[in-house]
């Protein structure tokens, strides 16, 4: 058994001090009836990480709801002698079946668990729930972000097992795949407006990560499901985009899509993007399906079981997102879904009004991106063709709205050399910017006229200008996005808001990509 020991100054320490918990401790009594008998166990860090959080977040919340005198508690001392008896690490997640075994043997009614996960330096979020001894099953659930007042790591009076660490065979090349599954029958147009506004705020998430220094390459799939324009025999499903590193092309496909009615077969899209896409064979690539729709998990041929079992066996995670409440997407069996692939099962608001505050950063960011496409050199027969894609994203991001084009020039601004090197095959800039090339290694005849038409000095000079413009522009961006992010996070704390496709997507990514070994920013 795991041995916990907490320091007198942590056990006399003033309730005062702690931010209360109360408001959590009501959700959690919100579905249980008076005088249920509660064990509540330490909230562990969802990574593994050594820290006081998890006891100090245990005694905050048996305060709060020992005060409300609905519930009875079980004693600190026969939890403690009970998780012994069964070899219990207290700081460690648990299953059904021993939440279940736990809470027989304590005599109690239902075990309040939870985890723990920084959302900043100074602020956690806890994310709790009562489970039911006998069944195993959710009675409620709640979240609350408090204010840190523990340490983490070194000389911390807990013992923690650390986590175990994934397997480094991706080389100097980190890699995140995704793809996305959206049903675009016909009442799914809020999920595709959604998807359509929020793509590069969710890829800027991604662009956080890192793992052993470097940034990881992001590839995007995208397929439709369940929209009667599509091909009934392929079960009204499409692949509209294969994973690919060119993010401009995804958003272009998100805006061209439309929905109409039909029939969402969840368990083929997920069978078809599994089997068809080029998913890497390593065991660290952090690999994710994102399924969203409205209707039940259970239609058309292939079950969802043995879908998202392919999914699994291949470290494949599948996050299933419910457009609609809770309850009903639980019983539409979308959680299932998830479950059985590791993934996270969320509910969204896909008609809710998606929360945007005008950041005073946006109007140069805006600037900024439009003189960043401005540094792409046409390279070979394909190039005047991507960099005229590229003019139209641009025309498409500002056309959505000056969020979605400040999000996009970060993104841009942040991508890994990797990102930058798949641009390398048309745009000379890249190339150079990425090493995939030398000034030496590139022919004038591959250039646009104008440039192709300068002896060799003078095209190594409008190369290297571009290339330094580049850099300059992306410093810029760079420290302006780290101001607009903080002016956003805090303005959609205060306006609270839906949870919408990009918070159910991110919250996902976080916990997973950090279960194959990446740490993210603050």
């Amino acid at each position: 058994m795991l041995k916990i020991l907490l320091t007198l100054a942590l056990l006399a320490a003033p309730a005062a001090a702690a931010e209360p918990t109360d408001k959590l401790a009501d959700k959690l009594l919100g579905g249980l009836r008076e005088g249920s008998k509660l064990a509540v166990l330490e909230f562990p860090y969802a990574g593994g990480k050594a820290s006081e959080g998890p006891v100090v977040v245990q005694e905050r919340l048996t305060t709060s709801l020992a005060q409300k005198k609905k519930v009875v508690l079980i004693e600190r001392g026969l939890l403690r002698k009970v998780m012994g008896e069964l070899n219990l690490q207290s700081s460690g997640a648990f299953d059904e079946e021993t939440v279940k075994k736990l809470g027989k043997l304590l005599g109690a009614d239902g075990v309040v668990t939870g985890t723990l996960n920084d959302v900043r330096k100074d602020r956690t979020e806890i994310n709790a729930r009562v489970v039911e001894s006998g069944t195993g099953k959710i009675l409620s659930a709640g979240a609350l972000t408090v204010r840190k007042t523990w340490k983490d790591g070194e000389g911390t009076s807990i013992t923690v097992v650390p986590p175990v660490k994934p397997p480094q065979d991706f080389g100097s090349k980190p890699l995140v795949q995704v793809a996305v599954l959206l049903d675009t029958s016909g009442s799914m147009d809020g999920l595709i407006n959604q998807a359509r506004t929020q793509l590069w705020k969710i890829v800027n998430e991604l662009v956080t990560a890192e793992k052993t220094g470097s940034k990881p390459l992001v590839e995007v799939a995208l397929y439709e499901y369940g929209n009667s324009d599509l091909s009934g025999e392929k079960g009204w499903l499409r692949q509209v985009m294969p994973l690919t590193a060119d993010l401009d092309a995804v958003s272009r496909e998100l805006f061209a899509l439309r929905t109409n009615g039909g029939d969402e077969y969840a368990g083929m899209v997920i069978k078809a993007a599994v089997e068809e896409l080029k998913w890497s064979p390593k065991s660290d690539v952090y690999k994710a399906i994102f399924i969203a729709g409205n209707e039940p998990f259970t239609q058309g041929p292939v079950p969802f079981q043995d879908a998202a079992a392919k999914a699994k066996a291949r470290n494949i995670f599948v996050n299933t997102i419910y457009c609609g409440s809770r309850q009903q997407g639980l019983a539409e069996q979308w959680k299932a879904g998830a479950d059985l692939a590791d993934g996270d099962y969320t509910n969204i608001d896909q008609g809710a009004q998606v929360f945007t505050a005008a950041a005073p950063q946006d109007d140069r960011l805006a600037e900024l991106s439009s003189r960043l496409n401005d540094t792409y050199v046409a390279y070979g027969s394909g190039g005047k063709t991507k960099v005229e894609a590229k003019r139209g994203a641009l025309s498409q991001a500002k056309s959505a709205g000056s969020a979605v084009m400040a999000e996009r020039a970060a993104f841009q601004a942040a991508a890994a050399p990797a990102q930058v090197a798949a641009e390398a095959d048309w745009d000379a800039v890249s190339a150079l910017e990425s090493g995939a090339m030398s000034k030496e290694d590139i022919r004038a005849e591959q250039l646009p006229e104008e440039v192709r038409k300068l002896d060799k000095a003078g095209r190594d000079k409008y190369l290297d200008e571009k290339l330094a413009e580049r850099k300059k522009i992306k410093e810029e961006i760079s420290a302006l996005q780290a101001q607009r992010r903080t002016y956003i996070a805090d303005e959609e704390k205060k306006a609270g808001g839906a949870h919408t496709l990009d918070k159910a997507m991110i919250e996902a990514i976080r916990r997973q990509a950090t279960a194959r070994g990446y740490t993210f920013r603050k």
